[in-house]
């Protein structure tokens, strides 16, 4: 009999999506900005108390959107963690921005915030902080540097919804926030985002681009009489079809991560006594932050077991991935001119990082079969 494959990610459905598109379609209204991506901004806005929220065809949109309302030039820097995906350099790469990049932790892959302000200059524009894992960075830490030195804060908070520092939800402490709705997110729309913008400095601006450079939302309202070409922007707001399906899937969040949440205990509760016995590391969780079950990892104490675990668990029918490569050490970053450094805990993480299965609809007897898989590498290794 044939093993079944356990994937690393399988997209839930929460059964209402094919509904909601249906509905979106019939109405006649499918491009942007209509019922269903309304219903998303009021969500979002009524759960956390975001200030302006703008769905997003991605979170690399979002990123790119925060990028130019902070009116990045060439030459500004920008200082952002190594030990991320390419899309969190790349919104303020196309700006023309140099990018600063700062070690991680040695607790967890999020930027080691001690270490931002002796990176900070005269041309230092923005620190943009990625919680990794829906781990909280030290928020206090990081506003207070940019209150002192002027500088605005975007939260990459594409792994984040439902997790806070200190209770306060990520993306809402910065003044831009940047969630992902990617099908490997707790929940997903197939690709798509959103853009949260905290100071009400930008929250007109952040319309118009949103809106290919017009304020063409504002007529829509009611509140003028025609739009124009007000600012420079692009289109960069989904359909009715995807934000059909991500409200479905908001609908569902809590019992979405009650169930994430069961399962990222249960490979806490199995492995922590094992993987301390063997020098392994499993996720920490500051006492300032909260866990929202996005990612469970571990990080081996070389690359050589880290591959072994991850081409065992593949022998065994069980997909286990790694995770990002050092942005300062890519090929494009050295291409480009970037000074070459030695970010050692980046690099830890990008060579000796695993993450396990983890999604709605893993079952308990898939899960049986990788923490016995994942023992059995271990105390025999």
């Amino acid at each position: 009999m044939k093993t079944e494959t356990i994937p690393f990610n399988k997209p839930h459905l929460t059964g209402k999506e094919t509904t909601y598109i249906q509905d979106a379609v019939l109405s006649g209204k499918i491009s942007g900005n209509g019922k269903y991506t309304q219903k998303c901004h009021r969500f979002f806005e009524d759960r956390h108390g975001f200030k302006k929220c703008l769905l997003t065809t991605s979170c690399t949109d979002a990123l790119e959107m925060a990028a130019i309302l902070m009116d990045i030039q060439p030459e500004d820097e920008v200082i952002l963690p190594s030990f991320t995906f390419t899309s969190t350099a790349n919104a303020f790469v196309l700006r023309g921005a140099k990018l600063v990049f700062v070690d991680s932790s040695s607790e967890n892959p999020n930027m080691d915030v001690q270490l931002i302000e002796a990176l900070i200059t005269h041309k230092t524009k923005g620190i943009v902080v990625v919680h990794y894992a829906g781990i909280s960075c030290d928020m206090d830490v990081v506003m207070d540097i940019a209150e002192r030195y002027n500088l605005l804060v975007i939260e990459d908070a594409a792994q984040s919804i439902e997790s806070t520092f200190k209770g306060k939800p990520l993306g809402s402490i910065g003044h831009f926030g940047a969630f992902s709705f990617h099908e490997t997110k707790n929940v997903i729309s197939g690709e798509g985002g959103m853009l949260v913008v905290n100071d009400e400095r930008f929250i007109d601006r952040a319309e118009i681009i949103w809106e290919k450079g017009t304020n063409r939302a504002a007529f829509f309202r009611g509140e003028i009489e025609q739009y124009g070409w007000m600012d420079v922007g692009s289109s960069f707001l989904p359909s009715e079809v995807v934000s059909a399906f991500l409200f479905a899937q908001l609908e569902e969040l809590s019992e979405i991560q009650s169930r994430r949440m069961k399962i990222w205990k249960r490979y806490w509760d199995e492995l922590s006594e094992v993987c301390l016995a063997q020098n392994i590391q499993i996720p920490v969780i500051p006492d300032f932050a909260s866990n929202n079950a996005h990612i469970f990892y571990l990080v081996l104490p070389n690359r050589d077991l880290r591959d072994r675990l991850i081409q065992t668990l593949g022998d065994n029918h069980i997909l286990a991935v790694f995770h990002y490569q050092s942005l300062h050490k890519s090929d494009f970053f050295l291409k480009k001119g970037g000074t070459p450094r030695l970010l050692k805990n980046s690099d830890r993480y990008s060579d000796c990082l695993v993450r396990l299965p983890l999604y709605y609809d893993l079952q308990d007897e898939e899960q049986d079969r990788i923490l016995k898989c994942i023992k059995n590498i271990i105390e025999t290794r």
